[in-house]
């Protein structure tokens, strides 16, 4: 029942123990009133032999008794309980009461306490005594025995009972409210870490906070620190590697480039050799897009979340990436056209935001068919301001959507890129605090990229 709740097996272990003595201070007490209900009814069935007992006298020789009513008094109560007795002289004389009244078998010098069961099959509790009579040297042995039902006992051992057991009761209740309180009320720290590490960027490897943690609490929270510091670690020394190696390829790549560049534009009649080189060309700019992009990658995983607090005009930005676009988008016949809001200011870093729209728009610009249109629109919406890239270009189906925010996933084959565009994009927005999405285009033609960035607020 409480397998997966930590709250639930806490609850449990503590109400356990407390329900246990619960249960056994409920059995003691009613042992307790069952024994003052009995004392109670011994008593007054004492009593009422002894006044019986005290009334038998001699009359000119014979053994008379008169019942005061004293003596069955005792015994009224609102349950109305049945009352029986008898007075017997030896040679079993009845002298007053019932024969149906059975006598005890043994009777000693005092008085005897005992249950019976009359013809009827009713139990009842009874007292007998035997009392000697002595007149003019003759003596004669009296026994006096009283019973009576037992239903105002059993009432009066629950009017006893109740009230205990309403307190227990009541104190186990409120034992398991204010349990279950307090155990909300302490882990509320452990929710609270939860909440942390829930709530985090993927990338994002900071510790924990311990504070106002319990002390059982922090070994763990300490250890997971720990590992997290390790896999920062790793994880920096992984970009770093990256980063160093796209530093590292780019000179080279660059004078290989000028190399075969230089090649071609030799006089060369080898028509083979020409295609070679122009491939070599084509592969060498590819490898070269592809290291910029991992270098680009690189520096955007490394830089700290949130950390940039630079005020951004993200109109004056776009149209700069915009106009050293402009040229690839008129070679591939592209209509690159913007709808921009003016005063728009953003918080992050000027580099990775500019790198973030330039990617963004080439990706449009790449696989939009020859003759299409791009337009890139900004608008304010709350406290973020809203970037949209449009295309009419052939899209990108819901399947492919969940995929091409993932590194060197392609879409389509029809136009050369590196898949890493999207990826550079989506871990930009997050560093930032933004979010990016895909959606159709209006009547499911085209493709809807929509980043969402914060809006500049000046520190207080």
């Amino acid at each position: 029942m409480f397998s997966g709740s930590l709250r639930g097996r806490l609850l449990w272990w503590l109400l356990l123990p407390l329900a246990a003595f619960v249960s056994v201070s409920g059995m003691i007490s009613f042992r307790n009133a069952q024994t003052t209900a009995d004392l109670v009814q011994n008593n007054a069935l004492l009593s009422s032999i002894r006044i019986i007992g005290e009334d038998i006298d001699w009359d000119n020789g014979n053994v008379t008794i008169q019942i005061p009513p004293a003596a069955l008094e005792l015994f009224e109560s609102p349950e109305q309980d049945s009352v029986f007795y008898r007075v017997e002289a030896s040679g079993h004389r009845l002298l007053a009461g019932s024969a149906e009244l059975p006598l005890p078998a043994r009777t000693g010098e005092g008085p005897t306490l005992y249950y019976t069961r009359l013809d009827d099959g009713r139990s009842v509790r009874a007292a007998a005594y035997v009392r000697q009579l002595y007149d003019s040297g003759r003596t004669e042995r009296v026994v006096v025995a009283v019973a009576k039902t037992e239903g105002s006992r059993d009432a009066m051992v629950w009017r006893l009972l109740r009230p205990q057991l309403f307190g227990e009761v009541l104190t186990l209740l409120l034992a398991m409210v204010f349990v279950y309180l307090g155990l909300t009320f302490e882990l509320r720290p452990l929710m609270k870490v939860k909440d942390d590490v829930e709530d985090r960027n993927p990338s994002q490897l900071e510790p924990i906070r311990v504070a106002r943690l319990h002390v059982e609490l922090k070994p763990i929270v300490e250890a997971i620190n720990q590992c997290i510091a390790r896999m920062g670690q790793q994880a920096a020394t992984q970009r770093q590697f990256i980063s160093d190696a796209a530093h590292q390829m780019r000179t080279p790549l660059a004078l290989l480039d000028a190399q075969i560049q230089f090649a071609r534009q030799c006089e060369n009649h080898d028509v083979p050799l020409a295609e070679a080189l122009s491939g070599m060309h084509k592969s060498g700019r590819k490898l070269t897009t592809l290291t910029n992009k991992l270098l680009l990658l690189a520096q955007a995983e490394s830089a700290t979340p949130f950390s940039a607090r630079e005020r951004i005009d993200l109109s004056a930005l776009i149209a700069s990436v915009l106009e050293e676009l402009i040229s690839f988008a008129q070679s591939r016949e592209i209509d690159l056209g913007a709808e921009l809001e003016a005063g728009l200011f953003v918080a992050g870093d000027e580099a990775l935001t500019a790198a973030l729209v330039t990617n963004l728009v080439d990706n449009a610009l790449r696989y939009t068919q020859r003759g299409g249109r791009v337009t890139v629109e900004t608008q304010a919406g709350g406290d973020v301001a809203i970037v949209r890239v449009v295309d009419n270009g052939p899209g990108i189906g819901a399947q492919a959507r969940a995929r091409v925010f993932e590194r060197f996933y392609r879409a389509s084959n029809h136009a050369e890129g590196t898949g890493l565009g999207l990826p550079i994009v989506k871990e930009i927005a997050q560093r930032q605090g933004g979010t990016v999405g895909l959606e159709p285009g209006e009547n499911g033609v085209g493709l809807i990229a929509t980043v969402e960035m914060r809006l500049w607020a000046a520190p207080p």
